[in-house]
């Protein structure tokens, strides 16, 4: 991701999150050295449509998925699960131990792909994303 995708980012992220993260809290990340912030591309369409991102943190032997959405127009394309595994892959390739994310516990699609990536839920974060919205915690260990 650079500066230059942000105001798709921001489109996609906007429809994507009741409480989306603002064009500051990307810029901030696109400037944190343990940072990486990833998109994905239709290649089909010519000079490519950014149709999803992530965003995780390394730290140390740990990496966190902090963000990931795809497009409304272009889910249940496989493009959340390219995402997401190229954050595994990349984070085994690192000799990291765990890949850790928290989700909406009502978001029922996001916790059966993490779940079907190898993900476990670990805990409950009671009100994590404001009252009466828990967040699931779940983690792959890798090695």
């Amino acid at each position: 991701m650079t500066a230059g995708d942000l105001a798709v980012v921001l489109a996609i992220e906007q429809r994507s999150f009741p409480t989306p993260w603002s064009r500051a809290s990307f810029e901030k990340e696109l400037g944190t050295s343990w940072a990486r912030l990833t998109v994905a591309e239709e290649l089909h369409v010519t000079g490519g449509r950014l149709v999803g991102y992530t965003c995780t943190w390394r730290v140390v032997d740990e990496v966190e998925l902090l963000n990931a959405a795809v497009h409304p127009a272009c889910r249940g394309r496989g493009v959340g699960r390219a995402l997401v595994s190229r954050v595994i892959d990349a984070a085994s390739a690192e000799g990291v131990r765990t890949v850790t994310l928290e989700v909406r516990a009502g978001n029922q699609v996001a916790r059966r792909l993490y779940a079907d990536l190898g993900f476990r839920n670990v805990r409950v974060r009671r009100g994590y994303y404001g009252p009466g919205q828990d967040a699931m915690v779940m983690e792959r260990r890798l090695r």
